[in-house]
């Protein structure tokens, strides 16, 4: 699968993956940021393989529809398909959805929205 490069193509891109996945409740699913190699400051290459952390940042694929509130009124999730997020470091479940790996994040691990 191609890397999209704008939000239509990330869309169309995942309706065409062999399944549909819509996540319940508050939930989000989130394609993770992939990386590039990185450079030391000294100029040493740091392979991807070799970075411990995973990164905690990506872009929405999919939103559920929200979580009842105390009044049994439905509040929708308040980030939408194409915001790039940033979340918790370990607030999130690993998924593989056809060859593509993604992320269930809970709408409470969500630190914020990057601009675009």
């Amino acid at each position: 699968m191609k890397k999209p490069s704008d939000y239509k193509t990330l869309v169309a891109a995942f309706r065409g993956s062999r399944a549909n996945f819509k996540p319940a409740g508050d939930r989000v699913l989130v394609r993770p940021e992939k990386f590039e190699d990185e450079k030391s400051p000294g100029g040493i290459i740091i392979p991807d393989t070799a970075q411990k952390e995973k990164p905690e940042r990506g872009t929405v694929i999919a939103v559920g529809p929200g979580k009842l509130g105390d009044d049994n009124e439905l509040v929708p999730v308040s980030v939408k398909v194409g915001d790039r997020v940033m979340f918790s470091k370990y607030g999130y479940d690993e998924v593989k959805i056809g060859e593509e790996e993604y992320y269930i994040v809970s709408e409470s691990n969500i630190l914020g929205t990057f601009n675009k």
